[in-house]
């Protein structure tokens, strides 16, 4: 995707670490048991990372991966969330400019659906159907709110 494309989707216009807009809520594209879409982006910015994204509530939930994500039952990696991002993201390829928030290439390194089993504050478990990803996922919160453990369901 071009970098003209970035900008299209609004997010080089934000002021505040390139936070998007949110997407108008909707039960349909949030629901338990529903499809919904299932993202995630090797970001090569200041350090190589991978971007997990689900779609909920109208927006991409997003948590930044420092590792690559976990392939086989027992890896456990840290997921720190980050800003949602508009639904709109979920292809977006390119390379974001130098001096921009998140500056890099970024490429998709894994992409399908998902359906959510379980829904809490303090935990997700996904059944996700990706080219890469496949079977249930759990994300767990530790106290601190914004970090998040993320692993392959037994």
């Amino acid at each position: 995707m071009a970098l003209r494309r970035y900008w299209e989707l609004g997010l080089g216009e934000n002021k505040s670490k390139g936070s998007p807009t949110k997407a108008p809520e909707s039960e349909e594209q949030s629901g338990k048991g529903a499809e919904n879409v299932y993202v995630i982006h090797k970001h090569a910015a200041t350090h190589l990372h991978y971007d997990l994204r689900l779609e909920m509530d109208g927006v991409l939930k997003s948590w930044a991966i420092p590792k690559e994500p976990p392939v086989e039952v027992g890896a456990r990696r840290l997921a720190v969330q980050v800003e949602d991002h508009p639904l709109s993201y979920a292809g977006f390829e390119g390379t974001i400019p130098e001096g921009e928030y998140g500056a890099g290439k970024v490429e998709i390194w894994d992409k399908g659906t998902y359906q959510l089993t379980d829904r809490r504050e303090d935990k997700l478990i996904v059944n996700i159907n990706g080219e890469r990803l496949k079977g249930p996922y759990v994300l767990v919160r530790f106290k601190d709110k914004k970090n998040w453990l993320f692993f392959k369901k037994k």
